[in-house]
């Protein structure tokens, strides 16, 4: 069986202009990156005209078993494009850190991916690096104002901006910086996030414009001072100079299916730290280009599915026409309770033991969001017709419909039923039904997240949480949003909790405010926003061959 890089590198594409032509688009409106890339002008997203309808593609709670999110949106594209329906996908960009670690890209599977996937999984239009500088500019421009006489009074022991590398590497987690004499700078505890998780990412994701782009830098809270006032990138005079970096990584990404369907994909952040989905530009111009726009939110629907409802959706006035919750019979059996070693044999016990995880997913969309909820099983060769039928009995108990996705091995073939499946539950108009108010304090608005989505008995604050929500309120961000950051393998904080636990407690361990992108992140538990490679990294797999062939890459 052919590899995702060796199906990608046989692949047949079009002239990224020819793609581009079919969506009315001219020359002039296109920045071509190569033969099979190109930007499109942000600014297109503002224009007039009708607007198409949005289907966000979500998950159950990940496992080693795998899902198959990025997969399914492709195929679902490229089939709703096969039945004559003008449609776009709509991805975010990969992270060199799950690339070279253990996850994997974002460029889908099988004969359901975008191309050229090699250039997607790498460095693809270098928005990630701008994204990376931005960052380390304003981190460079903070410790040269304290070196530089302090003008701003910050003290440097409550610094809270972290410099970021597009690369899971623990060691940088938490350093100490500035040694070696007065000359090199001021010594202090520093530390790295991963690039997808910083606040910068956030803000390029969020943004509606340029000039929003820079307004939002500008209220990046950098620092404290000795009196306990926050310090703004807009006080340091960075927003300026970090726009300027993000100007031409703010322009979308335009790329193709396998099957030569369009593909925008830009903005990459994390779903279990940041909110985990594309950029809000790239969206918009999706559904102003297209009348069908294939969206997909990152990891299971507890975390990427609740921030683009909560966060993306509040802040731009979206709601879905359709919502497409992925599960595997593998993922829903380890669920279960599965060994790993018997995913692969028919199991009907384990199956109905891990599908509790569904239902709460299902019940969280359907009656928790008001959405309409079609369930797409991704099929693998070693699931069997029992199985297959169980899922579709669950689902119809749950009253929502139920389709057999196929896309991997078939394309867009095998995505027809789910196709039809999706056109059958769209709604004209949709409002989501929110999980927090406006109007609630932080507490409140975190607690609303982890009764009524995951269903946690209880939060607790560690002090240091609690004494920054309280700040975070005092400076007058009590209106925020907020984004959970926890493990995506379990509704609560301990990734052991499988299924759909009830009962447990969940942690606040500390709490962040990002100003600039419109949210308070509330850490629980054990997460990190540095993630670290594997025994057994990807890295090790990838080579390059004498004529520049890219292989091992998935």
């Amino acid at each position: 069986m052919k590899t995702d890089i060796e199906i990608a590198q046989a692949a047949s594409m079009r002239p990224i202009a020819q793609v581009a032509k079919e969506l009315g688009l001219s020359e002039d409106q296109i920045i071509p990156y190569g033969r099979y890339k190109a930007k499109l002008d942000h600014r297109l997203a503002g224009r007039g005209g009708k607007q198409g309808k949005l289907i966000l593609v979500t998950a159950i709670s990940p496992t080693p078993a795998g899902e198959g999110k990025t997969t399914t949106s492709v195929g679902l594209a490229d089939a709703l494009c096969a039945l004559g329906k003008k449609t776009m996908l709509c991805l975010r960009e990969p992270s060199l850190g799950p690339v070279f670690g253990v996850k994997g890209g974002a460029a889908g599977g099988g004969y359901a991916q975008v191309v050229p996937m090699e250039d997607i999984n790498l460095h693809f239009t270098g928005d990630l690096h701008a994204i990376g500088a931005a960052n380390n500019l304003l981190a460079a421009m903070v410790d040269n104002s304290v070196y530089q006489g302090n003008p701003l009074g910050i003290d440097p022991r409550r610094i809270t901006w972290k410099r970021c590398v597009d690369m899971n590497d623990r060691q940088l987690r938490f350093v100490t910086d500035g040694l070696g004499g007065r000359v090199n700078g001021i010594p202090r505890e520093d530390g790295f996030d991963i690039t997808v998780a910083s606040e910068v990412m956030a803000i390029f994701c969020l943004a509606t414009d340029l000039a929003d782009l820079k307004a939002r830098l500008s209220r990046i809270v950098v620092a404290y001072t000795y009196a306990g006032e926050p310090v703004t990138a807009g006080q340091l005079g960075a927003a300026g100079a970090m726009a300027a970096l993000l100007k031409d990584a703010f322009d979308p990404n335009l790329v193709q299916t396998l099957e030569n369907n369009p593909a925008i994909i830009h903005g990459g952040p994390f779903a279990n730290i940041a909110h985990g989905c594309n950029s809000l530009i790239a969206t918009r111009l999706s559904l102003s280009l297209a009348d069908y726009v294939v969206t997909e939110a990152g990891f299971g629907a507890d975390l990427g599915a609740e921030k683009f409802l909560d966060i993306k959706c509040r802040a731009a006035g979206l709601s879905p026409n359709a919502v497409v919750l992925v599960a595997t019979v593998r993922a829903l059996k380890h669920h279960g309770g599965c060994p790993k070693a018997e995913l692969g044999e028919p199991n009907l016990k384990y199956l109905k033991g891990g599908a509790a995880n569904l239902l709460r997913h299902i019940d969280n969309l359907k009656n928790g969001y008001g959405l309409p909820v079609c369930v797409a099983i991704n099929a693998f060769p070693t699931d069997s017709a029992e199985e297959h039928a169980m899922l579709r009995e669950i689902c119809e108990g749950a009253g929502v419909p139920c389709a057999l996705s196929e896309v991997f091995a078939k394309g867009s073939e095998g995505g027809r039923e789910l196709a039809e499946a999706v056109l059958g539950i769209l709604r004209e108009d949709t409002r989501v039904r929110y999980a927090y108010p406006d109007d609630a304090c932080l507490p409140q608005k975190i607690e609303a997240v982890c009764k009524k989505v995951y269903r946690a008995a209880e939060v607790t604050y560690a002090p240091a949480a609690k004494k920054s929500l309280e700040e975070i309120a005092r400076m007058g961000y009590g209106g925020l949003p907020v984004c959970i950051a926890k493990t995506q393998y379990s509704f609560s904080d301990d990734a052991a909790l499988l299924a759909a636990p009830e009962g447990f407690s969940m942690n606040v361990r500390d709490v962040r405010l990002s100003a600039g992108a419109g949210f308070v992140v509330a850490i629980m538990g054990a997460i990190m926003t540095m993630p670290g490679l594997p025994k057994k990294p990807a890295a090790e797999s990838i080579d390059l061959d004498e004529n520049g062939r890219i292989t091992g890459l998935f």
